[in-house]
């Protein structure tokens, strides 16, 4: 089978104001934090000074996601003194500090050229067992390349012309890399894209003409900013086809040259000593939840599920006929979350804000975890 080489990464950015009001704000808040520890969740950007001073690295990337988890506990650390997590009067944790941080990684995707290579009409039989002239799976492609190059090492790179047939038979020109295993495919440019691109040939002329006219003519529909891209380009020269390839990400607004570091973002919780990498979601119950959670358990606790009906709100006097206990209260979550996030990875962590009744209106947080399928008390 083939893997082709389309690097999405999702991905986000945090924007800053020049507003000088917002710097006011900022120094207020800095003082009050300095009065004790406070849990504050909020979203940060590394920037140079922050690799370079504080953490004393000589690039302003990592090398590692493993790094970055590491180093940005250790930054947080330093940065954010203050922030922490505070108790409840029976000492557990009450509310804790979280941070989103956006951060640059050093991830090199490697760039290739080769002469274009074509399939003769008469190699074709001997892969498909068919008289056709062309490929029809994928297969096809692998078993071909396994044979002209038997002896092909890791990063190995061919550029092939060839037919294949998908209702039509079209010719393709496309790239492949040898990982060890697979050759892995990186796409060329159709002849109908070439003349989208306004081109005669299936070809460009010069590099600098390629280069200007692919991140223009790369398709923004649907893609989320951070994608990395790799394509593969013809170029003709005195009579020989060269293919080289280039890789490009997406900005969220437009395609540009993609220089071998990744904008990546980690969610981290403060534990009570320090900062962890957290895959925590955050999620307040809508409306719905709660008619989601009397339609599921109404056989099960019909007093309290006609009370949630009734007030949208859960009861939590200690006593009470509506009462939902702790162990009531995940079972309500497994059922909101299932529906929420049915495809919810191990280990995935949510904290849930849900409204309560304790002789006053207010809310309370539950942070469950994935465990064995079910959404257990964290």
């Amino acid at each position: 089978m083939k893997k082709f080489i389309y690097l999405f990464i999702a991905i986000g950015f945090v924007f800053t104001s020049c507003n000088p009001m917002e710097d006011i704000y900022d120094n207020i808040d800095a003082a009050l934090e300095k009065e004790g520890i406070i849990a504050k969740d909020f979203e940060y950007t590394l920037v140079e000074d922050d690799y370079k001073e504080t953490l004393e690295l000589d690039y302003a990337n990592f090398n590692s996601d493993e790094d970055a988890k590491t180093l940005v506990s250790e930054f947080l650390n330093i940065a954010y003194p203050y922030f922490g997590v505070t108790y409840k009067a029976d000492g557990s944790i009450d509310e804790a500090s979280s941070a989103i941080i956006t951060y640059a990684l050093y991830n090199r995707i490697d760039t290739y050229e080769a002469v274009v290579r074509e399939v003769e009409s008469t190699e074709y039989a001997p892969i498909t067992g068919n008289t056709y002239g062309n490929f029809d799976r994928d297969s096809h492609l692998q078993d071909y390349l396994n044979q002209e190059y038997p002896d092909a090492e890791e990063d190995d790179f061919v550029s092939l012309r060839y037919d294949y047939y998908s209702g039509t038979t079209n010719t393709l020109t496309n790239g492949f890399v040898f990982d060890g295993t697979l050759w892995n495919q990186i796409n060329g440019f159709t002849e109908e894209e070439y003349e989208e691109m306004g081109e005669s040939f299936p070809n460009f002329s010069f590099e600098d003409e390629a280069l200007s006219k692919i991140p223009e003519f790369l398709s923004t529909e649907g893609v989320e900013t951070g994608a990395i891209l790799s394509v593969m380009y013809e170029l003709y020269d005195s009579g020989t086809t060269t293919s080289y390839t280039e890789n490009y990400t997406f900005d969220g607004t437009e395609w540009t040259e993609y220089n071998n570091v990744q904008t990546k973002m980690l969610q981290f919780g403060h534990n009570g000593t320090t900062w962890v990498p957290d895959n925590t979601i955050t999620y307040t119950l809508a409306t719905a939840d709660y008619a989601s959670v009397v339609s599921a358990l109404e056989g099960t606790y019909p007093t309290q599920t006609a009370s949630v009906g009734n007030y949208t709100n859960f009861d939590r006097r200690n006593g009470n006929a509506a009462y939902w206990s702790s162990d009531m209260l995940v079972e309500a979550m497994n059922v909101v979350l299932d529906i929420l996030d049915p495809s919810a990875e191990e280990d995935q962590k949510y904290t849930v804000t849900f409204d309560i009744y304790n002789g006053s209106n207010t809310t309370e947080n539950i942070s469950v975890i994935k465990t064995g399928g079910v959404w257990v008390l964290q």
